[in-house]
């Protein structure tokens, strides 16, 4: 059996997830070949997701379970990178969330005290499928009452088997909205917070790496800022026509991740 060639030379690789590796539960076709043949050849692999919905532990399970077999910290969440930057802000403070089970998990785990009501120093906003009224005039009360906004990711849309879902953007603006208050900080792609802890991660120089996504706005923005080779991917968002492929100019722009290997 002849061996796969890299089209790459790049010694670290980093990957989305959603729209990249797989959409929804079905695997892209190619993902698992191509991610274990870089690993056969020496190289470093880690996922990169600015999806705050599941732990790096439900990421490892979900990839292994899906042939790629993946340790939780080989995974780079940004629901992961949010509560160690706040951590480092501001340890232990009370946060009102917006967001799902698993990010309140971790925040109280690492000590933060999560509260139901607007008394808090911090309003974190993520990606939310229960987000409503009440969450939303929480948020309102607590930032005239001092708090900071913070939030996982940027994201418009999240793709799935069905199609593209609303995204913490859709969070964000609301917020802003009716508080007239910008978010502060956003830890997550294109943001240089979570590409910094991917890296050491990798324990890669950034000019030896490469990102590789499905999404200009986050996956090539941020890997152009700080000279990383740039894979975009059209199995995800980003369509084939999107003319900020020409104005942000990836260093590739292939079909799937399968185009990665040569046979």
């Amino acid at each position: 059996m002849t061996t796969p060639r890299l089209r790459l030379p790049h010694r670290g690789w980093l990957f989305d997830l959603d729209g990249t590796v797989y959409r929804g539960e079905a695997l892209i076709p190619g993902a698992r070949e191509t991610i274990l043949a870089l690993r056969a050849a020496g190289r470093r692999v880690v996922f990169l997701s600015n999806k705050p919905l599941q732990t790096r532990e439900d990421y490892a399970l979900k990839l292994t379970g899906l042939g790629i077999p993946t340790r939780a910290d080989e995974v780079i969440s940004s629901s992961l990178v949010l509560v160690r930057h706040l951590a480092v802000l501001d340890p232990g403070a009370p946060v009102f969330v917006i967001g799902e089970p698993p990010l309140i998990a971790e925040l109280a785990a690492t000590g933060f005290e999560v509260r139901r009501d607007h008394q808090v120093r911090w309003v974190v906003i993520a990606f939310d499928r229960t987000f409503d009224y009440a969450k939303l005039n929480t948020a309102l009360q607590a930032v005239r009452g001092g708090a900071g906004l913070i939030a996982t990711n940027p994201d418009r849309t999240c793709p799935t088997e069905h199609g593209e879902i609303p995204d913490c953007a859709g969070m964000i603006a609301a917020v802003e909205a009716v508080t007239g208050r910008a978010v502060e900080i956003i830890v997550g792609k294109p943001s240089p917070i979570i590409l910094e802890v991917a890296l050491a991660t990798l324990g890669v120089e950034a000019a030896d790496c490469v990102v590789v996504g499905d999404r200009l706005e986050t996956d090539i923005v941020m890997g152009k800022r700080r000279g990383l080779g740039t894979v975009l991917v059209l199995s995800g968002i980003t369509r084939p026509d999107d003319p900020r492929i020409a104005e942000i100019n990836p260093d590739a722009v292939i079909g799937s991740i399968r185009e990665l290997i040569q046979p």
